[in-house]
């Protein structure tokens, strides 16, 4: 009795589309994190920007303290889109996502190295003060 190939060929290739959805799915809620730490990010670093400009300039935080916190916050999101970018290319990419991936990847990783760096310097700088 031969195999039958074509119904297990069906069935694999719904079953990929149903990974694909899932992992869309994935990396959507995924970038939503992103979304909202930056939110968070932002609304702290505003709300502290305000508060040394209304009521303490000199002692509770500096703007560099304030831009250190903020960047900090930049960097997890930066985290996020790059697991999202992931994500979405995890099931059967072709040459040419694998291409944006790693593109984008080298990308956000020069900026979360430079941004890393000057958060330490920061936050070194603000300990010395």
């Amino acid at each position: 009795m031969p195999i039958r190939l074509v119904p297990y060929v069906a069935c694999m290739a719904d079953l990929e589309q149903a990974f694909r959805l899932f992992a869309s799915f994935v990396a959507l809620g995924v970038e939503l994190c992103a979304i909202i730490t930056v939110v968070i990010g932002a609304t702290e670093a505003m709300a502290s920007s305000v508060r040394h400009i209304l009521f303490d300039r000199s002692a509770t935080m500096s703007r560099r303290a304030i831009w250190v916190r903020f960047a900090g916050w930049i960097l997890l999101a930066l985290e996020f889109t790059l697991a999202s970018d992931i994500i979405r290319t995890a099931i059967a990419p072709t040459w040419d996502q694998l291409g944006r991936l790693a593109a984008i990847a080298a990308i956000r990783t020069v900026l979360n190295f430079f941004l890393g760096r000057d958060v330490k310097e920061g936050s070194e700088m603000h300990q010395e003060e």
